[in-house]
């Protein structure tokens, strides 16, 4: 006859609890919690003990956007957040603080408390900002790697000073500020790591080809280069530039007005920077048929390309280019006099996984 053993319990042992058990459980809860917004997190937080600590536990709020809030997001927000931000690495705070919303004091609370494991963060537009806020992002924010400032311009030239402390920026964003040559300079100094660098309508920098003359000598990992609306760069600075930045991918020199084809400009591009992918000489009337066929001979991995507003540009040298780049994928001769609706037709049917955008006046 058989005999049943005695359990654990019976024979006065405790048995163990199934920890494994419970950490499934815990894994599959954060895995539900990664798929609710922000605002859906505060309120099931609110539900029960259990929930509430998952919702706030900090590994959630790894990468936070606030922007989709901007219209609400106050101090009192960001003091709700704060205990649940400790370990943020990528905050976006675009759009955020108008009509002081968010105070200077606010946006110093918080940082001080989440900036030390801060690598990206977002803050274009964001109008509360002044030059104690970016003194606080130097101080607070020692592993910051990516900094966008677009359209923050109310912020004042000396205040870009301070960026100039954060050695390890690989992404920097000044679009449209009242950055000015000397603050840059200095940042280029010593931001050696950049490799995203955008300056596009920065109205304050008095000399271009200063500023491309130290892009090329201090910033040789640099990747992608947003020069638009450079009211001043010449052939000089762009000589110095395809020199000292050989690694190169993309490159916007849109509405540059004083950049001419006949210097040789666009030609030496060509052959100094043969990993180009993408090159935006938008409204630049001087770019010719020599200035596409170096491109073809020299930038073989050439992924866009934008001549709009050329006039002296003709379909030969349009199909050389796409004959060459075989990854082109999209080409925009919008208003360029010599290329017509039928030149295009006839481009489409020979090249048809290239997006030719053809815009044009009567």
């Amino acid at each position: 006859m058989n005999k049943r053993l005695p359990s654990g319990e019976e024979q006065g042992i405790p048995e163990q609890p199934n920890l494994s058990g419970r950490l499934e459980d815990a894994e599959l809860i954060q895995l539900i919690l990664n798929h609710l917004t922000l605002p859906d997190l505060c309120r099931l937080a609110q539900t029960c003990k259990l929930l509430n600590q998952h919702c706030c536990d900090p590994l959630q709020y790894i990468h936070l956007n606030l922007q989709p809030y901007w219209a609400k997001l106050n101090d009192t927000s960001l003091e709700f957040l704060q205990p649940r931000c400790t370990l943020v690495q990528w905050l976006n705070l675009s759009w955020t603080g108008n009509r002081g919303f968010i105070s200077v004091a606010g946006f110093s609370r918080f940082l001080k408390v989440c900036g030390s494991e801060l690598v990206r963060l977002e803050l274009s537009c964001s109008h509360f900002l002044n030059e104690t806020c970016l003194e606080i992002i130097s101080e607070m924010c020692p592993n910051l790697q990516d900094l966008n400032l677009s359209s923050c311009d109310k912020l004042p030239p000396q205040a870009f000073n301070h960026i100039a402390k954060l050695c390890g920026l690989r992404r920097l964003v000044l679009y449209r500020t009242k950055v000015e040559q000397t603050a840059l300079l200095s940042i280029l100094n010593f931001c050696s790591e950049l490799q995203h660098l955008s300056l596009g309508s920065c109205v304050m920098i008095e000399d271009y080809d200063v500023i491309a003359s130290m892009i090329g000598a201090k910033c040789k990992k640099l990747r992608t280069l947003d020069l638009w609306r450079c009211k001043n760069i010449t052939e000089n600075g762009i000589a110095e530039l395809a020199s000292g930045c050989p690694l190169l991918e993309e490159l916007d020199l849109g509405w540059c007005p004083t950049l001419q084809s006949g210097t040789g400009c666009f030609a030496r591009l060509a052959r100094q920077l043969p990993n180009l992918q993408k090159l935006f000489l938008t409204a630049n009337r001087s770019v010719c048929d020599t200035d596409i066929e170096e491109l073809a001979c020299n930038c073989t991995r050439l992924r866009q390309l934008d001549i709009l507003g050329t006039r002296m540009v003709s379909p030969p040298s349009l199909r050389k280019l796409l004959e060459s780049c075989k990854d082109l994928s999209l080409l925009d001769v919008s208003f360029c006099s010599q290329i017509d609706n039928r030149a295009v037709l006839e481009l489409n049917v020979s090249f048809p996984k290239v997006f030719i955008k053809k815009s044009f006046t009567q």
